[in-house]
């Protein structure tokens, strides 16, 4: 641990990006594990190192990494020749978590193309169940586009050596 890890900063940090997560919809107990994560300096800890920081219990731990490993925001990985796992999370995180989430716009718009079907695009819940298709469609559009501008930037940064 080095001696920023071991100070109260980093963990009023961890606590206050947390509270941020919490507030945009996030379970509470996987925000801190993921803001911890994202505060170490290896990205890696184990379960055990979650608990400690965070001053949770083991239980509470397991059930944040299950979750934000189903939502793909971490990594389960086995050290060599050992059962004990340990929780990633990666430098490009924000970026594979935006990507999905256009596949997941795409699968939601298509499910709204067929709700406007199902309810008449001329009655009042198809109309506004076609501005939501439409609205998912020019996020994915965006998306997309942001995503390439994205590369391009961090691309400089690196050059940059702010990366």
């Amino acid at each position: 641990m080095t001696v920023a890890e071991d100070s109260l900063e980093p963990m009023t940090f961890v606590e206050r990006f947390a509270a941020e997560l919490v507030e945009a919809g996030m379970q509470r107990m996987a925000a801190r594990v993921f803001a911890a994560l994202l505060a170490s300096d290896t990205g890696v800890l184990s379960a055990a190192e979650l608990s400690e920081r965070l001053q949770a219990s083991p239980a509470a731990v397991s059930g944040a990494v299950r979750y934000l490993a189903q939502v793909g925001m971490l990594t389960r990985e086995r050290e060599p020749g050992s059962r004990r796992e340990r929780y990633r999370v990666h430098s490009d995180q924000w970026y594979e978590t935006f990507t999905r989430r256009d596949q997941v716009l795409a699968r939601w718009e298509n499910t709204l193309r067929s709700g406007i079907d199902a309810l008449g695009p001329e009655t009042a819940a198809g109309r506004r169940l076609a501005e939501t298709a439409a609205f998912f469609d020019f996020l994915q559009d965006e998306l997309v586009d942001m995503m390439a501008r994205w590369r391009e930037r961090k691309s400089e940064l690196r050059e940059q050596g702010v990366l």
